[in-house]
């Protein structure tokens, strides 16, 4: 396979860029992203049709990443609770280094062949369970390792990777290649690349989180009230929702309940009786 991450730039002598060229120059090559992503839109919605099986049947995603795109699916999964209210280990990471590890840039256990399957089995991983390789090169042996125990275990596997035929999409019963090309500074997946898996993430879980109900109309009616803002917009959701006009209400119905689509149900059902 060739590693198109890993070419050589288009673009020469940045040094000597300002900074109006330098800035013009990133902005037009994150351009090409989402036609890029467009292109993928299939098999990305292949892959989030299993993830969508296998939660509904109880099982769990795992993102096995390394680098940009494992603090990438770190960031993603973290709101998740907050924002849909769904219970935490449903989305899980695997992250070279470990998750209490996470700002310290261990590249070297990108090599790890072995720590990302043993830590997929201190999950109890299962054939309920789908697994999901994040790779720019698709070739990151700690991500492909793990892909492979899986595979060889019957547990659905997808993957994220930004080369054509690459080893981890050879792995993955439903890969997605996104091809951004070569980077504006030469091999620095953090650019593209990251932008790609940052947009496809938020694409997954939003889409997933929809397809479980966890969305309505155009409003997150499951967040969690965890701070003041968080805890005005749903006293006005729900007031919308609902046709309540008093405030305070509102408000304490919401406390009463935890969630706007709680709150919600309740008093359309008490309404009614």
């Amino acid at each position: 396979m060739i590693k198109i991450t890993e070419q050589p730039s288009k673009y020469r002598h940045l040094e000597k860029m300002s900074i109006e060229e330098m800035t013009a120059t990133i902005n037009q090559e994150d351009k090409t992203v989402a036609y890029s992503i467009e292109k993928a839109l299939p098999r990305i919605n292949q892959l989030i049709i299993a993830i969508v099986e296998k939660l509904k049947s109880g099982g769990r995603i795992f993102y096995v990443a390394t680098g940009s795109g494992g603090r990438l699916s770190v960031l993603d999964v973290i709101e998740l609770p907050t924002t849909f209210g769904v219970s935490r280990g449903v989305f899980n990471v695997v992250l070279a280094g470990g998750m209490d590890r996470l700002v310290e840039a261990l590249e070297e256990k990108e090599d790890d062949t072995e720590e990302g399957w043993t830590m997929l089995q201190r999950q109890n991983i299962s054939e309920k369970d789908i697994v999901v390789g994040i790779s720019a090169s698709g070739t990151t042996p700690f991500v492909l390792a793990a892909l492979k125990e899986s595979h060889k275990r019957n547990i659905a596997t997808g993957c994220i990777v930004s080369n054509s035929g690459s080893p981890i999409a050879e792995q993955a019963d439903y890969p997605v290649e996104v091809i951004t090309g070569p980077e504006i500074l030469a091999g620095s997946t953090r650019m593209k690349c990251g932008t790609a898996q940052k947009m496809i993430l938020d694409m997954i879980s939003t889409t997933v989180m929809t397809q479980l109900g966890r969305v309505e109309d155009n409003r997150m009616v499951n967040m969690k009230m965890l701070n003041k803002k968080m805890m005005d917009r749903s006293v006005k959701m729900l007031m919308e929702k609902a046709a309540i006009t008093d405030y305070e209400a509102a408000k304490e119905l919401l406390i009463n309940h935890g969630s706007v689509k709680k709150a919600t149900d309740f008093y359309q059902t008490k309404k009614l009786s």
